[in-house]
């Protein structure tokens, strides 16, 4: 074990109190203010995230873990273009630990999975999966009529630091390793998953039960932003997050991902989850404790919680499923049609396909998952970390397939939990390369429930991920007016995801 785990019940009056010991400090230990990392203190290194003055310079900053001279000649135009760190970050760890000089005890992330259990009242054994979730019926008893019926929590009182020490306990990094000898980035998801569940439970624990009445499941994945091509499998992970933003049912939790390197934990990625409360036998919304705002920056956190709800719903709003394209697309989609024209017929329906292009329906592949209990969440339904791997490994592959170079993940974007996976489903998934754009391509998977006995099929998510290649790529060419909207929509996320990435 890499730390004693920290029940959630804890309080966290006493952060004010040294008490470190060894254990990982959080980054940061106040407002303008950095930790000397001294190479006889390897277990209490940490990185501050908050320059002196207050100042955030995060492409400095990741110039400092990561020389150019190690990345390879590229890569700092790569990070310009790609791996700008949240502007939230920093402001975040400075909120969090400019008031608290200790934290919470890092825990281990096979902790967090085992405190779930323990939350919830999971068994490990599938037979007694039955009996689990009965017994959770009696919970309802505890769960509050209304919001101003709960007591409300501050941020820092759901942060939690975790630990994967892939470079302290090497019998780890198997579960980790991929063949280019790096992180799998689909691990990392499924870690993700449970840390921003822990952290929603943290903001909700019930003082008077050991249990709680809550049922906590994903909702959205929000945005996730990579910092970095490459995660090292030999040196430790730190996670840290908090609940951010708060509804009536429902919370945003911002995560962000760090590494050991020469001394420092660097930023790798930074994540927007949305969890949604519900009942104990995960049927009715339920009530979550309201947010607690204790500084201007809490604030502002706050305030771009709502505004990713708006820019959510505006989005759903102008869907492509239920709007018209805009002017500008509707001649992107027309201009691809001239160019597709064979100018000898004068035919609308022959197509001839242009230089260096490939036909969208040539540039997708599918794949089958038996869904069996061992990759079942808390709730014995099947995990949705272990529904983001699966659908992120065929995206790698069909843009690995397509590009005929290794793709490198920089962005994930509104993956919606529309449809929990029961136990025992063929989960079908497809993939499919619907946009490009000089080295890069954004790929959709679209994943659905099949019932043999009835043939119905059920769609249960969307994914969306963005890769970047080393090198230039063929353009991708929509040829039905349906392909055309999947380009159209491909875009809107490219665009998004350069949007969000680029660096000020």
């Amino acid at each position: 074990m890499w730390a004693k785990p920290v029940s959630p019940s804890e309080k966290l009056d006493s952060l004010g109190q040294s008490s470190w010991q060894g254990q990982v400090p959080v980054p940061g230990v106040a407002a303008g203010s950095r930790q000397d990392c001294s190479s006889s203190q390897a277990a209490e290194k940490a990185v501050s995230l908050v320059p002196e003055e207050g100042v955030v310079q995060p492409l400095q900053r990741r110039a400092k873990c990561y020389p150019a001279e190690k990345r390879g000649g590229d890569s700092l135009e790569l990070a310009q273009q790609w791996f700008s760190f949240s502007k939230t970050c920093p402001v975040l760890t400075r909120t969090l630990t400019s008031s608290v000089s200790g934290s919470q005890a890092s825990q281990h992330m096979e902790e967090v999975r085992s405190r779930l259990r323990e939350i919830v009242g999971a068994s490990t054994n599938w037979r007694d999966h039955v009996q689990a979730m009965n017994e959770r019926k009696a919970l309802h008893t505890l769960l509050a009529k209304s919001q101003a019926d709960l007591p409300s929590r501050k941020m820092r009182d759901s942060y939690i630091e975790v630990i994967l020490p892939l470079g302290s306990q090497p019998e780890i990094r198997e579960k980790y390793l991929n063949v280019h000898n790096s992180v799998r980035f689909g691990r990392i998801l499924e870690d993700l998953d449970s840390l921003g569940v822990l952290i929603c439970y943290t903001h909700t624990k019930h003082e008077a039960a050991q249990k709680s009445p809550l049922s906590i499941v994903t909702a959205l994945v929000d945005k996730i932003g990579l910092w970095k091509q490459d995660i090292r499998p030999d040196s430790d992970i730190k996670f840290v997050g908090n609940v951010s933003w708060v509804g009536k049912t429902s919370m945003e939790v911002k995560m962000h991902m760090l590494q050991f390197h020469e001394g420092v934990y660097c930023p790798v990625l930074d994540a927007t989850f949305v969890m949604v409360a519900r009942d104990p036998e995960n049927k009715r919304p339920a009530f979550v404790n309201p947010l607690l705002l204790e500084s201007p920056e809490e604030e502002k956190i706050f305030k771009e919680g709502e505004m990713n709800k708006t820019r959510r719903i505006d989005s759903s709003k102008a869907s492509l499923l239920k709007m018209a394209p805009t002017a500008e697309e509707r001649n992107i989609v027309h201009d691809i049609f001239l160019d597709t024209l064979d100018t000898r017929t004068m035919s609308f329906r022959s197509r001839v396909l242009p230089p260096n292009s490939v036909w969208m329906q040539d540039a997708a592949l599918k794949g089958l998952e038996i869904c069996h209990p061992q990759e079942r969440n808390i709730f014995n339904r099947i995990f949705g970390g272990f529904l983001m791997r699966k659908a992120y490994e065929l995206g790698w592959v069909c843009a690995y397939s397509y590009g005929n170079s290794r793709p490198y993940v920089v962005a994930v974007d509104d993956i919606m939990f529309q449809k929990p996976v029961e136990i025992g489903s063929l989960l079908l998934l497809s993939s499919q390369v619907c946009y490009t754009e000089k080295n890069n391509i954004q790929v959709r998977v679209h994943s659905e429930v099949y019932d043999p006995d009835t043939r119905v099929h059920h769609t249960t998510n969307v994914f969306h991920f963005t890769f970047m290649l080393e090198k230039e790529i063929p353009n991708i060419v929509p040829k039905t007016y349906g392909e055309s909207m999947l380009y159209l929509d491909g875009k809107r996320h490219f665009d998004s995801a350069m949007k969000d990435n680029t660096a000020p």
